[in-house]
């Protein structure tokens, strides 16, 4: 919102004067014009709280960071962004919550929610209300497969994960036991049964597959049952603190199978929790954007501020970069234009130059498989 207002004031010609709201030109000592610029604000979705802390931390860094360059840069058509972070806890319940939230507010740009059981209880409110979610980490093939209008995504999509997932096990330990664990958590559960059911559709079966409550596990005896049943490579979909535990406590009871897991293990904290047992850990995960041209200004200036944009950091940068990128490209702040225009331009980004297909998924290039030593990943050979 822009508008121009007359006022007489004495004062010195030429001067600019900042004021709440505004800025202040005085053109003579008799007439100066108030130009005053409104705030956009941006809705950033992600736990602060609960199991996933950390996924949490890394989009929320990288969104501060784009948000503060773009600003740099004269915001979002030429509006100053400002965040309005809300916490959902990787929670269905929370999540509707902050939408509603935002809803109220008249937040109509959001970038969110991490845990894809939050994304899809949260998109239902913001395509009724014609807002853009753009999530840097929720994997749910559902979540855009509805195709909503408004919700995008600049992740991969968990069948995708769980055809890599297949594959590498298809490919690498064909003669080898395999287990297929989840916690039950629907972002584990989900992965577990699609990497199941695109191994078995190549011709492999798995030894065993099991469910367990993360948390509450005797994570001992997980440990030594998988040992007894001869498990040779063990598959779990859950998330960092879990899968750690897990690693670790397998490992000090002389069990230390070929662990693999997914994109849930991108963050450090889940080596710093398995220690060196995490040594050899495979995990799938999005192309690690840290090493493309496009994002060497980025990766840099964490680096330079002491920070390892690790994980998926560039991928929340890369959200509320693709939201100001498609604002200014439409000359909007306007939801419903910027939702339009990402589904039909394609952006230069952090990621590469990308588009978003009619469901609201990015064309960036998807999964990889990485490996896990001293404490960081790399590509796995």
């Amino acid at each position: 919102m822009r508008f121009r207002r007359a006022a007489r004031r004495s004062g010195l010609a030429g001067a600019f004067f900042g004021l709440a709201g505004g800025l202040v030109l005085c053109a003579s000592e008799a007439f100066c014009v108030v130009e005053a610029r409104a705030d956009v604000v941006v809705g950033v979705a992600v736990p602060r709280s609960g199991a996933y802390v950390s996924v949490g931390e890394q989009v929320l860094r990288g969104v501060q960071a784009a948000a503060r360059d773009a600003n740099a840069r004269g915001g979002l058509d030429g509006q100053t962004i400002v965040l309005d972070v809300q916490d959902d806890a990787c929670d269905s319940n929370k999540a509707v919550a902050v939408a509603n939230h935002y809803a109220a507010q008249g937040v109509r740009l959001v970038v969110g929610h991490v845990c894809s059981n939050a994304s899809l209880a949260a998109s239902e409110i913001y395509a009724a209300n014609g807002t853009v979610m753009i999530t840097a980490a929720s994997v749910a093939a559902k979540l855009t497969d509805r195709g909503l209008p408004t919700i995008f995504r600049v992740c991969g999509r968990d069948d995708d994960q769980a055809k890599l997932s297949a594959t590498v096990l298809a490919e690498r330990f064909r003669d080898k036991k395999i287990a297929i664990l989840n916690d039950l958590t629907p972002g584990s559960r989900n992965l577990a049964a699609a990497t199941k059911e695109n191994l078995n559709r190549i011709g492999i079966n798995e030894a065993v597959a099991t469910a367990f409550s993360a948390g509450d596990a005797d994570d001992a005896a997980l440990a030594d049952r998988l040992r007894d049943a001869g498990i040779a490579v063990a598959y779990y979909g859950g998330d960092a603190r879990e899968m750690g535990r897990l690693v670790r406590i397998s490992a000090e009871r002389g069990f230390k199978p070929q662990w693999f897991g997914t994109s849930a293990i991108a963050t450090q904290e889940f080596s710093t929790i398995a220690g060196p047992a995490s040594n050899g850990v495979l995990m799938t995960f999005y192309l690690d954007p840290r090493r493309k041209p496009e994002a060497a200004a980025v990766v840099a200036a964490f680096k330079a501020e002491g920070a390892e944009p690790e994980g998926s950091t560039v991928y929340g940068y890369a959200a509320l970069q693709a939201l100001v990128a498609a604002g200014d490209f439409a000359h909007t702040t306007d939801s419903k234009r910027i939702a339009a225009t990402l589904h039909t331009e394609r952006f230069d980004l952090v990621l590469g130059p990308v588009g978003f297909d009619a469901k609201g998924d990015v064309t960036a290039q998807g999964y990889v498989l990485y490996v896990w030593n001293d404490g960081t990943f790399s590509y796995a050979k």
